[in-house]
């Protein structure tokens, strides 16, 4: 089984405003947007997240143009940010993706999900419904009828070695991933659960819209890191970004 960092681009942010508040408020600063893809030896392809639509590469403002969250994010997205590019970079097709964990709805996770109607995508009820009844502005990026989506309940065994896992808090149903490597060992890709190290090491949850949920889930997170003895990678991290390995590059 090989783990493949997906660079799609960045979004500069207010530190403080969007990651850590309180501390760096006004200090902007770059965080990655990134997908996983998880390649098994049997030759299942999974994706995790799609990254932001490819309109941003023309318009960054084109989901928060008049919103206030336009104040503190940024997007910078290069054409072979998008994902079906960089998929091609790694031999692939959107067709060739047979799942699709969709780890939650926001425009920087889902802004490509509509090139994966052929995939299952496995989605936690609990963030579909929710999606649903809050209708945001992004809905048109993944409520798309060409698309399959498989929703689950809590955690659940996609396939033999990797495992979804819900982690609330971001957002109602919010999922992160636990993939179980060979030579690695198994890495936690926390997605949105975790920020940064410092959301850790600092105990600040108040970026999240449910703080105690967010504690909780980042704690469970920790633990599991701790007695599987996994890696742990966060959300957006600058600085943990900088040592990962990237695709074409991979983990085994």
């Amino acid at each position: 089984m090989r783990l493949y960092i997906i660079d799609l681009g960045r979004c500069n942010v207010d530190k403080g405003g969007v990651l850590t508040p309180g501390s760096g408020d006004g200090v902007r600063i770059d965080i990655a947007i990134v997908g996983y893809l998880i390649r098994t030896d049997d030759g299942t392809n999974i994706l995790v997240d799609t990254g932001m639509h490819r309109k941003h590469v023309a318009d960054p403002l084109a989901t928060h143009r008049g919103r206030p969250l336009a104040e503190v994010l940024r997007v910078v997205m290069k054409a072979e940010d998008d994902v079906v590019h960089r998929l091609r970079e790694l031999g692939l097709r959107p067709e060739d993706i047979h799942i699709l964990i969709s780890t939650h709805f926001h425009f920087d996770h889902a802004g490509g999900h509509e090139n994966f109607g052929h995939a299952r995508i496995i989605a936690q009820r609990e963030c579909y419904e929710h999606g649903l009844a809050t209708n945001p502005p992004t809905r048109n990026l993944w409520d798309l009828p060409h698309l399959r989506y498989e929703l689950v309940e809590g955690d659940v065994d996609v396939v033999p070695g990797v495992r979804a896992l819900e982690t609330p808090g971001h957002v109602p149903g919010h999922q992160s991933v636990l993939v179980r490597l060979p030579r690695t060992g198994p890495v936690i890709l926390a997605i949105d659960a975790i920020y940064t190290k410092e959301n850790l090491d600092t105990d600040n949850w108040r970026g999240y819209p449910d703080p105690a949920r967010a504690q909780a889930s980042a704690r469970r997170l920790v633990e599991l890191a701790r007695r599987e003895g996994a890696t742990l990678i966060y959300g957006h991290d600058p600085a943990q970004w900088a040592t990962l390995r990237k695709a074409p590059a991979y983990y085994d």
